[in-house]
Parts: C-alpha cells; structure tokens; sequence
C-alpha cells in the first residue's frame, strides 16, 4: 500500500467513525467507468452505502459563467459541464429529486471537502439485475418513463442549493462528440483523426444541433439507464424508482433522458419496447399534441449521445485500461446506425458511412472486449 492509499484509507476510518459506522463491516463494490468507488458498511441489522471519491482524481470544473475559452483551458470536466469530484454538487442534485418525490438516497453524513459521502443503501436490486431475475421489463420501464414524465412537469431550477444548474450547452455537446475522433479513431480504427475529419465531424454536428427546436429545459440526470436505476417495489409510484449517478446533471432538452434509458449502451433495448415507452412519454407529457418536435429533437440527442458513448468507451479501454467497454461498441454503433436515419442527420449519416464504414465499427477482438 502506498503513502497516499494508507492516507486515504485512514481518512476513510475517521470519516466513519465520527459518523458512528467505525465498527461496520466493509464490502467494496463492483467499479464502474468513474474515479469514484462505492462500499456497502453494515452494522447492527444496518447497511449504508459509503461513497469514496478521491478529491484529486478529476479535473477542475467551472463556475455557470465561466466562457468558452475558460473551461477549454480549464479541461474536460469544464467544457463538458460535469461535476468532477465535486461531492457537495451530488447532495444538492439528491436534495432536489427528493423534493420532487424521486427516489434519491439520503445522505446520512458527509465530508464533501475530502470527498466521503455516507448514502442510505438502496440495495443491490439494479434494473438490470431485477429483470434478468423475472421482474416485468415493460413495467420497470414504465415506471422509468413516469419518473421522467415527473421530473418534466416543471422547468429546470436556476440552482440547486448553492450551485448552478448548468446548462447543456453547445460547448459542451460539441466536447462530447470529439470524444469519438479523438479516442475511437486511435484505439479502433489504428490511426488519429485527420484535422480536416475533426473539422468536418465537428461542423456537420454543430449544423444538427442548430436544428433542435426550442424546447423550454429540464432538469436532465444525463445517464439515465438501467444500471443506474434500482427497482424498489415495496415503495409506491416514482419513488419505486431509485436514482444514482445523478452528479452531472443539467439542464437540457426533455428528450434526452429519454433516449438515455431506450438507447442503452450497456443491455440491449427491443425496438418494440423503445417504441411502446416512447409513445408512454409522449401521451403522459406535455409533447402528446405535437410529438414531432420531441422525436425530432430525440433522434439528434439520441445520436450526439451515442457518439460520445463510442468515444468514451475507447477511452476506457486505451487510457483507464479498462477494454471489456469495448464488448459495448457494436450495440452502440447499432443504435447510432438506427438514429442516423433522420432526416436532420442524413449529411452527418453519409460522413459515418465514408470515414467510419460499417465494418471498421465493429472491428473488436473478442478478447480485448471481455472482461477479464
């Protein structure tokens, strides 16, 4: 164990112990593609969750008003709006689900400075467990659906306790799908992007972007898909619903979380359900008279997301050595094939199919997608 681990893991003991849990016992969680790692503790018939985020694991994030030029020199976390290791941000965004009647945990106690969360356990009964063990997907999905459908009846908060809501901005959109130039083209295709291709790639999406119709913004989880939703049915309604991962939110357009939990890049999704909980939100929402603009605007964010999502499982593979996210890429690269489809992306359809043909997309050895 090195200095800082043994630092680390001291911390971790004094934060639990001044929370009363020091005699808990510790039962470390599977890791996800964050810097962030969870321990269930349980004591006396008791268990939390124990959230351990490491303060300088993440790059610095940006205040709302921060421009362009500044967040770009800041890094990443600045120009694509996320929270970092910003742990007092994740009890804000928890105390505002709350307050809508969303399953968020509560928080027994924290140390936010030094980046230690204690979390009200939700359980281990994920989405994906859950319907892998016979729970009804259509019904799970549903009620994910009215969730959003509550989330949506009002606008986006200005703020969130002391923190801005940040808005789901260009700059921040743009960032993401440069993701997939700048990491899928070196891991995947053997070669950088070219800067003409970065160029290109960036222009056509930034004209598809400009084609969303305006939408008054909500509050956007930003990964809204079943491994981070857990399924709770001894609780009644939304609050069936437990919500995690919710750190990075926004504010953004309704479609977004839509199409984050029916383009899922981790389980697949029938086209047949993606269809019957689409058509749940739009009957349900305030979209149901004029739905063409909703599943305008989805089809471009569905597309935006899943480009990210390419870029960043290459990512995780090349930089945090973490290949079995490659396993994930042709489903994605299914989805996108789908989403590209629309009329609005049909420029953005034909650069794919000439810089990314089909079969360079799903080019992965098996072994280097599995994990282990």
């Amino acid at each position: 164990m090195t200095d800082a681990e043994s630092a680390r893991k001291e911390a971790m003991q004094s934060f639990l112990r001044e929370a009363g849990w020091q005699d808990a016992m510790h039962e470390p969680l599977a890791g996800d593609a964050s810097t962030r790692r969870y321990i269930r503790v349980a004591k006396n018939g008791h268990s939390a969750m124990l959230m351990d985020q490491p303060q300088q694991a993440e790059a610095p994030t940006a205040d709302a008003d921060a421009s362009p030029a500044e967040r770009r020199r800041l890094g990443y976390n600045a120009v694509a709006r996320l929270a970092g290791a910003n742990c007092a941000r994740f009890v804000a965004v928890a105390a505002h689900l709350r307050s809508t009647g969303l399953a968020a945990p509560e928080i027994i106690a924290a140390d936010t400075e030094n980046g230690f969360l204690l979390l009200e356990d939700f359980g281990d009964n994920l989405y994906t467990s859950a319907i892998a063990s016979g729970a009804d997907e259509k019904e799970l999905y549903g009620n994910a659906i009215d969730a959003l459908v509550n989330l949506h009846e009002n606008p986006a908060p200005a703020a969130l306790g002391r923190f801005a809501l940040f808005a789901y901005d260009e700059t921040a959109l743009l960032a993401e799908i440069d993701l997939l130039t700048e990491w899928f083209f070196p891991e995947i295709l053997g070669r950088p992007a070219s800067a003409d291709e970065e160029i290109e790639h960036r222009g056509l999406w930034q004209k598809a972007l400009a084609t969303v119709p305006d939408t008054p913004p909500v509050f956007v989880h930003r990964d809204y898909h079943a491994q981070n939703l857990i399924w709770m049915p001894r609780r009644s309604g939304v609050a069936r619903v437990g919500m995690v991962d919710f750190q990075d939110a926004v504010a953004g357009h309704p479609a977004y979380d839509v199409i984050s939990l029916l383009e899922d890049a981790r389980r697949d999704v029938s086209p047949e359900l993606a269809g019957a909980m689409t058509a749940h939100y739009l009957a349900a929402s305030r979209f149901r008279s004029d739905p063409e603009d909703f599943l305008a605007a989805a089809a471009i964010f569905a597309a935006q997301r899943n480009a990210k999502i390419i870029g960043i499982f290459a990512r995780l593979a090349k930089r945090d050595r973490k290949p079995f996210y490659l396993s994930h890429l042709p489903r994605v690269w299914r989805y996108m094939a789908h989403d590209l489809e629309a009329p609005a992306l049909k420029n953005l359809k034909a650069w794919y199919e000439r810089v990314v043909p089909a079969d360079a997309r799903i080019g992965i050895s098996c072994d280097r997608g599995e994990r282990g």
